[in-house]
């Protein structure tokens, strides 16, 4: 029970400070109807205090400038000279004091005598306030504020002169302070109350406001966008896909470490790589187009460093505007190595059974005719047999340089062979120049793919042998292949679905329609051509023309 009574407290504490706890659009609203109530209630105050000066300054210049009228009329100088002067300034002053609504005219000798008076049993008294020196010694007119007989009031002041220009009086006119704090006050009761309504409407102004930008980031609160960036940025580290984003001016928002390696600029800090233009780190990138169309871009292979890559681009959407795009790129070249190892030891596998198919066909023969006792026959049997595998041989030895591509050539002569299609090459064939690894996979795939569709379709014809015609050449700026067969051919309206993944024009089509895309793709990768048009054979004949310079290459886009 006693860890119970120490725990108690503080889970109640933590349970209210739960209660507590406001959310991002609570602390926003809070925050900002505080911050706009401070700012309009300093103004007006500074209003308020500005309006009350001016009050004050323009009624201490009004009663001066009355003043000043007062002293400069001749009937209130002359009356100074008469027996009795109030009897002529009094009605004066206080015609003017009704007039302008003063609260005192007052005129006085300079004695401080009064000559006029709100209250006339004041008249003749002296003046109250002490501070008629500046006038009447100096000569000086001026607003003072002073407690006189009616209370404290703002005065304005000025000597009276005579016609030799001595003094000889004061005029005091003057405003009680309660007069003029109660007239800044009436106007000032207005400003306050719009002053609220600008308050009111700065509180619903700050919730929409506040309203909006919760909106904006879905409602989250700014533990879970903290807490949402930080697995982001996990995610985006740890996977084995390079990542990049840009904003619809082409520049980085965003790029993950594998992104980095790939590009080469590890060491480059991702803070000084964000905000940098995409082109400088990739010419000619694709993601603008992206940007630009708003349309997604899939599973296109590209090279960067003698690197191959498949990349994906999407766009970003912020409504229905795009705001950015995003590409991921994955390294294929182990993968492609593996396929074309894979695919290199298939066709192996291939040849050598369609050879030991043949041989075994071969060894029935010689079998057959040792059993007969035709000796002269098997030898000659053999030799002829043996001259034709040298020929072909030699030739591919004397005319193709690259010992991969000879393979696949060989491999699917024997194929031929074993499935009764007639093989020729063109005597004048020849592929001599040093083949790229680059070059070299994608000739692989392209004729290997080339030769055994051809080998299948000229297998069909039934009326004349099976035929199938290759010619090559490195003559020149590009590598020209030309492969033709007798088969069945191939409608023209279909010459551009052929390249199609998964269009086929065999009747059992399952698992068909790959090899044509990938030679399609193969020479796209080399900015190759491919034409297809009536073979001299009756059939069907593919031509191919790939460049040999590297530069030449297309180099993909990102």
């Amino acid at each position: 029970m006693q860890t119970l009574r120490k725990v108690w407290p503080v889970r109640k504490f933590s349970s209210l400070k739960e209660r507590l706890r406001m959310n991002l659009l609570s602390k926003m609203v809070l925050l900002m109807s505080l911050l706009v109530t401070l700012m309009i209630l300093a103004l007006g105050f500074y209003y308020n205090q500005q309006y009350s000066d001016q009050v004050w300054d323009q009624t201490g210049q009004q009663a001066l400038s009355v003043a000043l009228s007062v002293a400069s009329i001749p009937a209130v100088r002359d009356a100074f000279f008469h027996e009795d002067p109030s009897a002529t300034i009094q009605p004066i002053a206080e015609d003017i004091r009704e007039e302008i609504g003063a609260e005192f005219v007052v005129v006085g000798n300079t004695e401080e005598i009064r000559y006029s008076h709100p209250r006339a049993d004041r008249i003749g008294d002296r003046m109250v306030g002490e501070d008629n020196d500046r006038a009447l010694i100096h000569g000086e007119s001026y607003v003072s504020k002073a407690v006189g007989s009616l209370g404290p009031s703002i005065r304005g002041k000025t000597p009276v002169f005579d016609s030799q220009g001595n003094i000889i009086g004061v005029v005091s006119v003057g405003f009680l302070q309660e007069d003029v704090e109660l007239t800044a006050r009436d106007f000032l009761s207005d400003t306050w109350v719009i002053i609220a309504g600008v308050l009111g409407f700065g509180f619903i102004g700050s919730f929409l406001i506040s309203y909006h930008v919760k909106r904006s980031i879905h409602g989250l609160e700014p533990e879970e966008i903290g807490r949402l960036f930080h697995e982001k940025d996990a995610i985006l580290q740890s996977i084995h896909e390079g990542m990049i984003a840009i904003d619809n001016d082409g520049r980085v928002t965003m790029i993950n470490q594998k992104a980095k390696e790939y590009l080469n600029v590890q060491a480059v800090p991702v803070k000084k790589l964000i905000g940098e233009p995409l082109v400088d780190l990739l010419p000619n990138t694709g993601l603008i187009q992206v940007v630009e169309t708003g349309y997604p871009d899939f599973n296109k292979e590209l090279w960067i460093e003698d690197e191959l890559y498949v990349v994906n681009r999407v766009p970003i959407f912020t409504g229905e505007r795009v705001s950015g795009a995003v590409a991921t790129f994955r390294n294929r070249t182990e993968i492609r190595e593996l396929s074309k190892e894979l695919t290199h030891v298939r066709e192996y596998a291939e040849g050598l059974r369609a050879q030991t198919h043949e041989f075994s066909n071969k060894l029935y023969t010689i079998s057959g005719l040792l059993q007969l006792n035709r000796v002269p026959e098997v030898i000659e049997f053999i030799d002829h047999e043996t001259k034709v595998q040298q020929e072909w041989i030699r030739f591919l030895v004397d005319n193709v340089s690259d010992k991969i591509v000879s393979g696949v050539l060989l491999g699917k002569l024997n194929r031929a062979r074993e499935i009764g299609v007639k093989m020729t090459f063109d005597e004048n064939s020849q592929l001599r120049e040093p083949l790229l690894k680059r070059q070299q996979e994608n000739i692989v795939t392209i004729l290997g793919n080339i030769l055994e569709n051809a080998v299948e379709a000229a297998s069909t014809n039934t009326v004349e042998k099976p035929h199938v015609h290759i010619s090559f050449t490195d003559i020149g700026y590009d590598f020209i292949f030309e492969v033709e067969d007798n088969g069945p051919g191939i409608d023209e309206e279909k010459y551009e679905e052929i390249f199609k993944r998964g269009f086929s024009t065999k009747e059992s089509s399952r698992h068909r329609g790959v090899g044509l895309a990938l030679v399609s793709a193969a020479v796209e990768d080399l900015n190759g051509t491919i034409f297809i048009e009536k073979s001299d054979l009756s059939g069907t004949c593919f031509v191919i023309s790939l460049p040999k310079s590297q530069t030449e290459m297309s180099r993909g886009v990102l």
